[in-house]
């Protein structure tokens, strides 16, 4: 009987025990190449991770061709037990993140 209550006790832990981003298990991932130079994706996982992003073909005045422009975010659960949200813009100005805990320059 004792074994049972400490199994049981032993089992309840690991259940509530939260997830590391070593076992962290994809809960949702959508994708679309729309084929036209244009894209989109987005993802979640039990550990908290959130992203999305999407982006698209720019044509180009210089001999450069053309390039691209995306916008996106990603989140995360810090070991503070915050969450932590980055959006950003990348184009012909480069990286461009924004965020709440990120330093204005």
């Amino acid at each position: 009987m004792k074994f049972a209550i400490v199994f049981a006790c032993f089992f309840a832990a690991a259940i509530a025990a939260p997830v590391g981003d070593g076992e962290a298990e994809i809960l949702r991932y959508d994708s679309d190449n729309i084929g036209t130079g244009e894209y989109n994706w987005n993802f979640e996982t039990t550990n908290g991770i959130k992203g999305e992003e999407s982006g698209h073909l720019v044509p180009s005045q210089s001999e450069a061709g053309e390039s691209i422009s995306v916008k996106g975010s990603f989140s995360f659960v810090a070991d503070d037990g915050q969450t932590y949200t980055v959006t950003y813009i990348a184009d012909e100005n480069g990286f461009q993140p924004e965020g709440h805990h990120l330093p204005i320059a």
